[in-house]
């Protein structure tokens, strides 16, 4: 088990499969190895854009045991939301079994909301669960709204969170008071990136995300840092075309770049999810082409060529 700093760049990963459907375990360890090269914080599987939801459990269990192994000391979270706090609870178990780092839960709507249950919810998996928590705010997916105050109290209350994944838009404002109440806990925020360049001036500390670039995100997580804020926005002026393609609805787009990428062999997403178009196929061709300078997509790319491009250097 490697330990988790909540920070930096850590992609969210996505499932692959066969055409038939079943998980190309090679195609995992392939995207994997991707990360590693680019020099990743950390990877995240079963995320909300892993297609968990349509796997079995023991599917479940060999993408875990299969990335973590291929991962090495790189740190692993594995997703794993569900309906019932116990479902929760197994979810976990299996993780640390596999020797994850992390896991990342979100609450579950209910018919009648309710913060209460939801602080219940987290305080029963916590003295269930060993490994460290990373809540995520994500309403889009779950259909559950948490004030700046009901995560505070999670915070406050629940010994255990190493970090929040924020995904409730408007992010900046939500970052930048978590920030001020709560200096101590690391905030991630999402999206593909949509919002990169104001979640960073609020003060995030990097990007937990499906991008199929994640060189770019550590480019302007390493600007910011760095206080360069003419070079973040430039980075993010760039590739931001390619951002808000990848960031429509499904998992397909991201996928066909994986593959484009040489990550993974085929983009197809679990049934009865969407799948890539040749429209789609030629347009991703055509931004690559565009934002990329001619660079070989299988090998980690270089911004500041990519830069070149548009007239800027740095």
């Amino acid at each position: 088990m490697t330990e988790l700093k909540f920070n930096g760049v850590i992609p969210i990963l996505v499932t692959p499969f066969k055409s038939d459907e079943t998980i190309d375990v090679a195609s995992l360890r392939s995207t994997v190895t991707l990360m590693k090269k680019i020099g990743v914080n950390g990877v995240t599987i079963l995320g909300v854009l892993g297609e968990a939801n349509r796997l079995t459990d023991r599917e479940r269990e060999i993408v875990i045991s299969e990335a973590v192994d291929a991962a090495g000391n790189l740190p692993v979270i594995v997703g794993t939301s569900a309906a019932g706090t116990k479902a929760v609870i197994e979810h976990n178990e299996i993780a640390r079994k596999n020797n994850a780092s992390a896991v990342m839960i979100t609450p579950h709507a209910e018919p009648t909301p309710s913060d209460e249950r939801i602080v219940q919810h987290f305080k029963m998996i916590k003295n269930e669960s060993a490994l460290p928590i990373i809540l995520q705010d994500h309403p889009a997916s779950t259909g559950v709204h948490m004030s700046s105050e009901l995560i505070s109290r999670l915070i406050d209350e629940i010994d255990g969170f190493v970090g929040i994944k924020m995904e409730s838009v408007p992010t900046a404002p939500k970052v930048a008071k978590l920030k001020e109440t709560h200096p101590q806990i690391n905030v991630m925020t999402g999206l593909g990136a949509l919002y990169a360049k104001f979640d960073l001036r609020s003060g995030s500390d990097g990007f937990n995300t499906g991008f199929a670039f994640p060189e770019v995100l550590k480019e302007l997580v390493a600007s910011a840092k760095a206080a360069n804020w003419q070079r973040v926005d430039a980075v993010y002026k760039h590739f931001l075309p390619l951002i808000v393609y990848e960031q429509q609805p499904g998992v397909a787009i991201r996928k066909e770049l994986l593959r484009m990428r040489g990550a993974i062999q085929c983009s197809k997403a679990r049934s009865p999810g969407a799948q890539v178009t040749t429209q789609i196929q030629e347009t991703l061709k055509s931004l690559v082409k565009e934002l990329m300078a001619g660079q070989d997509l299988t090998a980690p790319i270089d911004i500041s060529k990519s830069l070149e491009l548009s007239g800027q250097s740095f």
